[in-house]
C-alpha cells in the first residue's frame, strides 16, 4: 500500500492514483490536447474514469484521445471543442455538455496561456486574464448544476507560483492605465485562479463541491511557447545550477490529480497545493511552495467574483 504522506516534488500522476478507483467517475479537463492536460487525462482514464477533454484544435484532440484509448484500454474518452477566449463559445460548449451529461464528478480547469504579447479575447478582455480566469469562471458557473448533482465532487484550477508576481490589480485589470508587462499579467491571472477557488469553496463547499488551486511545478510544455530564447536559456541555466527543479510532465500532472482525487482532502477545499501538499500562507518566503496572503484573501475573492460577473455579463450564483 502506498504511503500517501510521502508524495512530493517528483511524485507522478500514476503514483498518486495508486489504489484509487475512478470507475463511474466523469472527469472534464480543459486544454486536454497538450502538455499537462494530456497526462492528466491519460492517468485518470487509466483508472477507469470517463474523460472529456476540451481543445481548440479538434484534429489534435482526436489524436490524443485515440492514443489514450489505446494505451489505457478505456474507450470512454471524448473530445469537445472549447475556446475560452469566447464567451459565446463557452456558452455553446456548456449547452452541449449539459445536454449530454446530468452530473460531473471532477472538473479540471487546466487550459491557459502564459506570458504572451498583449492581446485581447473575442470579447475585448486582456488575453491572459480573459482566458485563464474569466473563461473558466463562466464555464464553471454554467456547469455548477451538474457538479452539485455529482457531489461529492471537485474543481481543480491550475494556478502557478507565478501568482507571486502580482495580486489582482482591480483598478487596472486590463492594463489600460499602465504599461503591459507579460509576467505581471500572467501573475495577476494566476492569483485570480486561487481567489476563484476561495470563492467557489465559500459558495459550494457546504453542498459537497470542493475547490482547489494548484501549482504544477516548472515544466517545459507548449505553455512556454511565448517565452523568448533568452528566457528559456535563463531557465535552463537555473536548472543546471540547481536553482530550479524542472519536472517531467508525469510529475507536473501529479498535484492536479492529487487535488482531484486524494481521499485525505475529502471535505476540505479553498486550498492551494504544490508538490502534492497543501501550502502554507507566507508573504516573505522566496519559495514556490507557499501561497501569498493576497491570493487567499476572502475579501479579494468576493471583489473578484463580483467584478467577474459584471465582465462576463452573467450572475454566477448557486
Amino acid at each position: 500500500m502506498t504511503d500517501r504522506s510521502q508524495f512530493g516534488i517528483d511524485s507522478t500522476a500514476d503514483d498518486v492514483l495508486d489504489g484509487i478507483d475512478l470507475n463511474g467517475k466523469l472527469v472534464l479537463i480543459t486544454g486536454g490536447s497538450s502538455g499537462l492536460g494530456v497526462e492528466t487525462a491519460r492517468a485518470m482514464a487509466a483508472k477507469g474514469a470517463h474523460v472529456v477533454i476540451t481543445a481548440r484544435d479538434m484534429a489534435k484532440a482526436e489524436m490524443v484521445a485515440t492514443d489514450i484509448r489505446a494505451s489505457t484500454g478505456n474507450n470512454a474518452v471524448e473530445i469537445e471543442e472549447l475556446e475560452l477566449g469566447s464567451l459565446a463559445g463557452i456558452r455553446a460548449f456548456a449547452e452541449r455538455f449539459l445536454a449530454k451529461h446530468d452530473r460531473l464528478d471532477i472538473l479540471v480547469n487546466n487550459a491557459g496561456v502564459m506570458a504572451c504579447p498583449y492581446g485581447t479575447t473575442e470579447d475585448g478582455f486582456e488575453l491572459q486574464f480573459g482566458t485563464n480566469h474569466l473563461g473558466h469562471f463562466l464555464m464553471t458557473g454554467l456547469l455548477a448544476p451538474v457538479l452539485i448533482k455529482g457531489a461529492p465532487s471537485r474543481i481543480v484550477s491550475l494556478s502557478s507560483a507565478g501568482h507571486q508576481f502580482s495580486p489582482v490589480v482591480f483598478d487596472d485589470i486590463g492594463f489600460q492605465h499602465r504599461d503591459y508587462q507579460k509576467w505581471l499579467s500572467y501573475g495577476q491571472s494566476k492569483t485570480a485562479n486561487v481567489l476563484f477557488a476561495v470563492g467557489l469553496e465559500k459558495r459550494l463547499g457546504e453542498r459537497g463541491v470542493h475547490a482547489y488551486a494548484v501549482h504544477p511545478g516548472a515544466i517545459l510544455t507548449e505553455l512556454a511557447r511565448h517565452m523568448s530564447e533568452e528566457e528559456i536559456e535563463g531557465y535552463r541555466q537555473r536548472q543546471a545550477a540547481g536553482d530550479l527543479h524542472v519536472k517531467t510532465v508525469e510529475a507536473g500532472a501529479a498535484t492536479t490529480v492529487y487535488a482531484a482525487t486524494a481521499p485525505e482532502l475529502e471535505g476540505r477545499g479553498g486550498l492551494y497545493l504544490a508538490d502534492c501538499r497543501v501550502c502554507d500562507v507566507d508573504d516573505r518566503a522566496e519559495s514556490w511552495s507557499v501561497v501569498r496572503s493576497y491570493a487567499v484573501d476572502p475579501e479579494a475573492a468576493e471583489r473578484l467574483w463580483t467584478m467577474s460577473e459584471e465582465m462576463v455579463g452573467t450572475s454566477v450564483s448557486f
